[in-house]
């Protein structure tokens, strides 16, 4: 006699999950009238990550209904990509209240107020990349001159801060940057403008830390960045507000920064992260949101989402959604 398959034929142990309350996996007709509105609306039964792009949008909507402070946390190639253009609007519509970031983020919006990056190649012979006095980031081209160029833009800044005063809290220094930049799709200019700090907790990793040390050299009174200042500022702002969000785009010390401040208030309010990182390894990068609630860093792994994804494919439909809806 032929056994029947008990495979699928298993009691049922459990009503914790309701079927008829979730959505159907769905896809959408590919209509050319379709709008950018009408897209998002269906993320969410796509499934997988497009699910949870469809969350991250929920959660955005959810932040500017609750007016929560929104901080954004960045790692300097988003600047490096033409995100940076979209994160300026984002700063222009004073929809963050402000922005943790690495060096190269403030190093490479100055050097882009002044000349355009230009789309390579990945898989490019890179030392014929160095023959061609160009740099790589990623598929990206940066020739040297423009650090050539950004080194003596920098170093007279420098003098005229240095003469100003001898010691600045990074972010004050970055809120006199903006105002040397009248580029509309800076993000340094935009910030200035609406009076929205930057946070920038490892100032002197890259190339402006290079200038500070040639500047320094031979001084008797050095110029002095004030990092403990910023940490005084960045932990006031952040403690202040009713609620708090936090957009996360990559890992870092940028995204530690953030959400190791928000512990001081019992974690982040909500929390939406984009990253490629991996949890397996144990780091901050690649941590995510539930494992925040673990060091109070968030509060409700339910008001957060993390889409797993590379964020210049995500965040740019993400930051329309923010902006328009």
């Amino acid at each position: 006699m032929t056994q029947k398959n008990p495979s699928f034929r298993r009691r049922k142990a459990s009503k914790s999950i309701d079927l008829q309350q979730l959505p159907p996996v769905q896809g959408f007709a590919l209509d050319k009238n379709l709008s950018v509105r009408q897209l998002l609306g269906h993320y969410s039964s796509l499934g997988f990550q497009a699910s949870n792009l469809g969350r991250a949008v929920e959660l955005v909507q959810r932040m500017k209904k609750d007016q929560a402070a929104v901080f954004l946390s960045l790692t300097s190639n988003m600047v490096s990509s033409g995100l940076r253009e979209i994160i300026a609007q984002l700063v222009r519509h004073k929809l963050v209240a402000a922005i943790v970031t690495s060096t190269g983020a403030i190093e490479e919006d100055c050097i882009k107020s002044r000349h355009p990056f230009r789309v390579g190649d990945f898989e490019v012979n890179d030392s014929e990349v160095k023959a061609n006095k160009l740099n790589r980031i990623g598929n990206l081209f940066v020739p040297d001159d423009h650090y050539v160029d950004f080194e003596a833009f920098h170093t007279k800044f420098i003098e005229k801060r240095y003469a100003q005063k001898r010691i600045w809290a990074p972010s004050d220094y970055v809120f006199e940057l903006g105002k040397e930049i009248q580029d509309k799709h800076s993000v340094l200019h935009w910030a200035t403008q609406n009076r929205i700090p930057i946070y920038c907790p490892g100032f002197v990793d890259g190339a402006m830390g290079d200038h500070f040390y040639f500047f320094n050299q031979g001084k008797r009174e050095k110029l002095v960045i004030d990092q403990a200042a910023d940490v005084t500022k960045f932990y006031d702002q952040i403690l202040q507000p009713d609620k708090v969000g936090g957009v996360i785009l990559g890992g870092g010390i940028a995204k530690h920064h953030l959400i190791g401040a928000a512990i001081l208030r019992d974690g982040l309010d909500y929390a939406v992260y984009v990253s490629t990182g991996t949890q397996y390894d144990g780091s901050l990068s690649g941590a995510l949101p539930k494992e925040a609630v673990s060091w109070n860093k968030l509060k409700d792994q339910r008001n957060a989402v993390a889409i797993e994804a590379e964020a210049t494919l995500v965040f740019p439909l993400l930051a329309w959604a923010w902006v328009n809806l």
